[in-house]
């Protein structure tokens, strides 16, 4: 048995789940015609509080649409130097989009309004790129799971209304953080003016994100779909799944979390590890001490059947999830214990 804690990503449909996909009412969604898929819509739009949400194949082309619906070529996107749209969407906002970043230097990937207020370009100087929009990632990959402060939000949207910005969240793992701090996604509707939301991370679906905001920009994001080569036909089946997860997987991510902080609890313990980032929802990021090298950690574990990430020079992840039930987690938690170096 292999226990893979690479990432959130790596989890199957339940029964349930494909039963609902397999019973779906669909028709072609490139006509509008897949009645789940419009349900589907209709029903992320009216939680955010928006009018109009459109189904994506992958988060990375919500992301991507958002950029390009609030942006010109030549124009800035402010946000944190470890944000997704920045490190992992293969340089995307330069070829779809023509523009650059503004990268702020957060804390474990969040920023703050004064942060932003600071990082725009004055508009009259026509030598620097025109500050457009401000993108938030919530909760933080790179940062480990991080959530923002809503009150913070909220100062960084004032900023943003004060000089004409655009403010798109990125919330790949937004549900981690609604359940995590007892939020309402209304709450997130208010402030901005895109919201992307995965369904194939947290919430345990096989494909899909979906882009939200008022009827008017998600009429334009159509064409921008399409443009990106986006458009599917009979994806009632992945919209079923979504609708599925919606309603019967956001309350239990508090499992998830709860065993990823006995992870991290557990790592603190242990005198190979050097260090642990702040648990908050389902990430772990630790690093083991200088004379050690990760990959041997990484060997290690994989010999005993756990399956962890490097996330990058120094760090190594995991992520708990749907499929990592309670007792592979105890199994995990008593080999970490017996690890030697």
């Amino acid at each position: 048995m292999e226990i893979n804690l690479i990432s959130d990503t790596v989890t199957k449909p339940s029964p349930e789940m494909l039963q609902a996909m397999f019973n779906a009412k669909v028709g072609d969604d490139v006509f509008k015609q897949d009645p789940t898929v419009n349900a589907f819509e209709k029903m992320v739009a009216d939680l955010f509080g928006k009018e109009a949400a459109l189904f994506f194949p992958s988060g990375t082309m919500a992301n991507q649409t958002a950029i390009k619906l609030n942006t010109n070529p030549g124009d800035q996107i402010i946000c944190d130097k470890w944000s997704h749209i920045h490190l992992y969407e293969a340089g995307g906002a330069s070829f779809n989009s023509g523009v650059n970043f503004n990268l702020l230097d957060g804390n474990r990937g969040m920023i703050t309004a004064e942060q932003v207020k600071a990082g725009i370009n004055d508009p009259e100087f026509y030598h620097a790129p025109l500050s457009k929009m401000v993108a938030i990632e919530n909760t933080t990959n790179k940062g480990g799971g991080a959530c923002y402060d809503l009150e913070e939000l909220k100062k960084i949207k004032q900023v943003c209304v004060d000089n004409n910005l655009k403010y798109h969240l990125d919330g790949a793992r937004l549900w981690n953080a609604i359940v995590e701090k007892k939020q309402h996604p209304k709450q997130f509707g208010e402030l901005f003016d895109t919201i992307s939301v995965c369904f194939s991370k947290g919430l345990g679906a096989p494909i899909g994100s979906v882009l939200i905001s008022d009827a008017e920009t998600m009429h334009k994001a159509l064409r921008i779909r399409k443009i990106f080569g986006g458009n599917m036909r009979q994806s009632g089946y992945l919209a079923a799944a979504g609708i599925y997860a919606l309603q019967n997987n956001i309350n239990r991510l508090t499992d998830d979390h709860r065993r990823a902080k006995e992870l991290g609890q557990t790592l603190q313990q242990l005198p190979w590890v050097a260090k642990v980032e702040p648990v908050e929802t389902n990430i772990i990021v630790f690093s083991v001490q200088p004379h050690i090298d990760d990959k041997a950690v990484m060997d290690k574990l994989k010999q005993k059947g756990i399956v962890i990430s490097l996330l990058g020079k120094g760090a190594l992840r995991m992520v708990t999830h749907l499929d990592y039930r309670q007792v592979m987690h105890e199994y995990v938690l008593e080999t970490l214990g017996k690890i030697e170096f």
